[in-house]
């Protein structure tokens, strides 16, 4: 089959473009912007992409449009593809009918934690033997890779990262519910995603539509700590379920550092010794701890794989060290992961200073939905610099610099990138984390940082 994937670039596209491939199908496909890292990677695999989206583009007479969240109505390809008559369908059901069909779906759902708890089951599933197949949000660096059909052998195993997004213009349901998972962890589940969603109970309905599709041989991983899934869960459940959290079935003590025992339902299981931090991905952990289980591995060995779990790129990902100036690169962007980000390297560094960047540049929180939670998010760092404008785009439509006011005179707010970067320069000193937080690139900001750092260094050295 040839398909043509509209929208290829973003990661689930990408990702899903390069299954495909990997299944033998035909792929091509197009975006408003075909550039590096994403581009290189799918030419890499022989996937032709076409900048744009031309209507000219029905001429590659493709089997099957696949169309990403990204296309809406008034676009050119697929005003074209509509009039004409032509196949198409969304990512994610392609996804379920052509990928997932006949595996055995482990789906991780939840506001924050999606892409480490995905890479962490899928690492234990590796470690155990079984070479699932991945798509994951991100690229666990045990793997190198965000995505795969199956390791060395074939494998009836697939892990998939759940978003509770949108599938399509024309399909306003969750992306997961397409997935048909026999094991589901629900990690959490707060207000997000205020572009599609009006309040938080309507995001429990889509995850309840998720738990609605669980087999009963399937079952649930559910924190049993949030009570939105709580709300969640009394809306019917038709499968088995597992609890953890705090004195749920799955439970957890805290031992020296970031070390903890591993209980199900009072018995120990076994210490993870690893070199994560935070409560966040603690809780991770014993998800997928829970979820391996469910198709056979043991915790002992899925704890023993924890221990040599690597994290996700642009998860606390030391970007370079200038002057004694540590930048780290983070994924965070909501107000509570925002939180729990600094909470963690807090524990990790103890009283160094930590210089907090942020990009508010999701679509929550440029509709400025969450900018009240922000000063309450940051109040661990030491200094704050906020990005109010976005590359290429329009400024935020809310006052960052009001937003942040309650932290005093150590937040400041900037708008010109040069200006954000000479700013954090004049106050690190050694010793020093700069934790840059974004969902995006941020314009390259972490290495101009380094970069800013070493010419100051080499101006006194010649000055001296």
């Amino acid at each position: 089959m040839h398909i043509h994937i509209l929208g290829i670039c973003g990661t689930f596209m990408g990702g899903l473009a390069v299954l495909a491939k990997e299944a033998g199908h035909t792929v091509t496909g197009c975006d408003a912007n075909v550039y590096p890292p994403m581009s290189t990677q799918l030419e890499a695999q022989g996937i032709t992409l076409t900048p744009g989206f031309g209507a000219e583009q029905v001429a590659l007479e493709p089997d099957l449009y696949v169309i990403g969240n990204v296309v809406s109505r008034g676009n050119p390809l697929m005003e074209e593809i509509l009039n004409r008559g032509l196949p198409y369908v969304s990512g994610p059901q392609w996804m379920g009918e052509h990928i997932l069909r006949n595996k055995w779906v482990l789906a991780v759902a939840g506001t924050h934690g999606k892409t480490t708890t995905s890479s962490m089951l899928a690492w234990i599933l590796e470690y155990a033997g079984y070479a699932p197949g991945f798509l994951i949000g991100g690229v666990p660096l045990n793997f190198g890779i965000s995505a795969r059909l199956q390791g060395a052998q074939a494998s009836d195993f697939f892990v998939i990262e759940a978003d509770e997004y949108d599938t399509a213009f024309f399909d306003k349901r969750s992306k997961f519910v397409h997935y048909h998972a026999k094991t589901a962890i629900l990690n959490n589940l707060e207000f997000d995603h205020a572009d599609i969603f009006p309040d938080i109970t309507a995001i429990e309905t889509q995850f309840h539509h998720l738990v609605r599709t669980v087999p009963g041989i399937g079952r649930l991983v559910v924190n049993g700590d949030e009570a939105s899934l709580k709300r969640v869960m009394q809306r019917g459940c038709w499968s088995e379920k597992e609890y953890f959290g705090k004195d749920q079935d799955w439970h957890l003590q805290m031992q020296d550092g970031e070390d903890f025992d591993v209980y199900f339902r009072q018995e120990w299981q076994g210490r993870v010794a690893w070199q994560l931090n935070g409560a966040h991905n603690r809780q991770n952990a014993l998800a997928a701890i829970a979820a391996a289980r469910h198709v056979g591995v043991s915790p002992a060995i899925a704890i023993a794989a924890l221990a040599e779990f690597r994290n996700v790129k642009r998860r606390m990902e030391v970007r370079g060290v200038a002057n004694a100036i540590t930048v780290i690169d983070d994924f965070a962007h909501h107000p509570t992961a925002v939180a729990t980000t600094i909470e963690g390297l807090r524990r990790k560094v103890g009283n160094a200073r930590i210089l907090a960047v942020l990009e508010p540049r999701s679509n929550t929180m440029k509709l400025g939905t969450m900018k009240q939670a922000l000063p309450g998010s940051l109040v661990q760092a030491d200094l704050v610099f906020g990005f109010g404008a976005l590359e290429g785009k329009d400024a935020l439509g809310w006052d960052l610099a009001q937003a942040l006011s309650p932290l005093g005179q150590k937040a400041s707010a900037h708008s010109a990138l040069p200006a954000l970067v000479d700013a954090i320069v004049a106050q690190a000193r050694p010793g020093d984390y700069v934790l840059v937080m974004s969902n995006g690139g941020f314009g390259g900001v972490h290495q101009k940082i380094l970069d800013a750092i070493g010419a100051t260094l080499r101006d006194e050295v010649v000055a001296g």
